[in-house]
């Protein structure tokens, strides 16, 4: 027997649960606003599973201290409306931390969320650059010295799975490490956060099954280590080097399967157990004093299958710090290259392809070059420019604009006698 579709006439015809889901796409204040839409979300909006209290969006006041007395109240009154028996399961805000006056009440929200079964925490205190004061005199940004701070024994015993802080004083337990009080975290993402060596190694080890781990912008490390069996993700971002002679990152996790390094200046890297890594992403900006790094991490990915990377690769092919023997990609299968496509890009190419035997997918991506190409000599750029790719099935080029050195790059690929399949040109 034929089942006629449901026919829905207006929002409030929808079930309670399918509305509770769209409006958790919104922002809290966003979401008030548009409770006139439907009736019964009115009557839901102190349920909702997921809240996102935004600054941002929160209408400007005469002065910032009169603007963030009036959000910390508005965030109150909607926690305090919620039944109960309401679960939370995630929790962000976004708050213009400027002075201490308002450290109890951002207590309470996190008090209240853990009560509430929530899964995850997103706290954000930075915001974006347009929150910090700007200093005239000095003609530049000068960041406000007020930090929130977070007790980790908040979460204690709680079933946070993914907690997010960005700018904010972190205050670990006494004997974090052996305390098995935080078994439910899987993720953390720690954004300008001071770090010292011993704190990341009591976050790892404190969380024993934690997943996925981001330090972005953070600080005070010098011999880091990151050692967990556990760990499948791992994002290493921005981090500029004062000392590269006492500065070192050494990474052991045998079920790492994902790397990414943004910036990431340190005068020593090192992996070990890393052979079923899937994919990395390596990213420094392309001026002279930045290929020793790029170089250093490059050489230690060697088992990678998918890579996402810059092309220094002439140079590093070239160089005699290395023999060619040890310079091999065997497990490599797809590679986002960033580059250009003069004469020195191409070697660095055709370099890459050299020790990928098994490449089978290669996308080419625009490069911004901060410094000119490197000198290479007289023997190196006169070399013909031959590519071996022997498994190479795809190229695909991005931002592609029919200029002639692309033209060309093109050509290069219909000359060799491969297996290509396919070239792929995105406008």
């Amino acid at each position: 027997m034929a089942v006629e579709p449901t026919s829905y006439r207006s929002l409030n015809d929808f079930s309670d649960h399918l509305l509770l889901h769209i409006l958790s796409f919104l922002p809290a204040l966003d979401a008030l606003r548009t409770a006139p839409v439907c009736r019964k979300w009115q009557t839901l909006l102190p349920s909702l599973p997921s809240l996102n209290f935004d600054y941002s969006l929160f209408p400007p006041s005469a002065s910032p201290s009169d603007t963030r007395r009036r959000f910390a109240d508005f965030v109150d009154l909607f926690l305090l409306r919620r039944p109960p028996t309401s679960p939370l399961l995630n929790l962000r805000f976004q708050f213009d931390f400027g002075d201490y006056l308002h450290s109890s009440q951002i207590d309470s929200w996190i008090h209240h969320a853990v009560n509430h079964g929530v899964t995850e925490i997103d706290a954000d205190f930075f915001i974006h650059r347009d929150y910090q004061v700007f200093d005239q005199a000095d003609g530049g940004y000068s960041y406000n010295e007020c930090y929130f701070t977070f007790y980790f024994n908040s979460i204690k015993n709680s079933r946070v799975r993914v907690l997010k802080l960005s700018r904010c004083e972190l205050i670990l337990p006494l004997g974090f490490s052996t305390i098995s009080s935080f078994k439910f975290v899987q993720s953390l993402y720690l954004d300008q956060i001071y770090l010292n060596d011993e704190m990341v190694s009591d976050l790892i080890s404190g969380c024993p099954n934690l997943e996925s781990l981001v330090l972005e912008y953070c600080c005070d490390m010098k011999e880091l280590r990151i050692r967990s069996t556990r760990l499948k993700r791992l994002s290493l971002l921005y981090f500029h080097s004062q000392d590269e002679e006492e500065e070192s990152v050494e990474v052991c996790a045998l079920n790492l399967r994902s790397f990414r390094i943004v910036c990431f200046e340190m005068g020593m890297y090192s992996m070990e157990g890393t052979t079923g890594l899937d994919e990395a992403y390596v990213e420094f900006m392309h001026e002279e004093r930045h290929y020793k790094y790029w170089s250093k991490v490059v050489r230690l990915l060697s088992g990678v299958k998918h890579l996402v990377v810059e092309n220094w690769w002439i140079r590093l092919h070239s160089s005699m710090e290395i023999s060619s023997e040890d310079l091999v990609f065997n497990n490599l299968t797809s590679v986002e290259l960033r580059t250009g496509y003069t004469t020195y890009d191409l070697l660095g190419i055709a370099a890459l392809l050299e020790c990928s035997p098994n490449l089978e997918i290669l996308t080419v991506s625009d490069l911004f070059k901060i410094d000119e190409d490197e000198s290479l000599s007289e023997e190196i750029l006169n070399r013909p420019i031959k590519f071996s790719m022997p498994s190479l099935r795809q190229v695909k080029i991005k931002s592609f604009a029919s200029s002639l050195l692309q033209l060309y790059f093109v050509k290069l690929l219909r000359q060799q006698q491969v297996v290509l399949e396919k070239i792929i040109a995105v406008a």
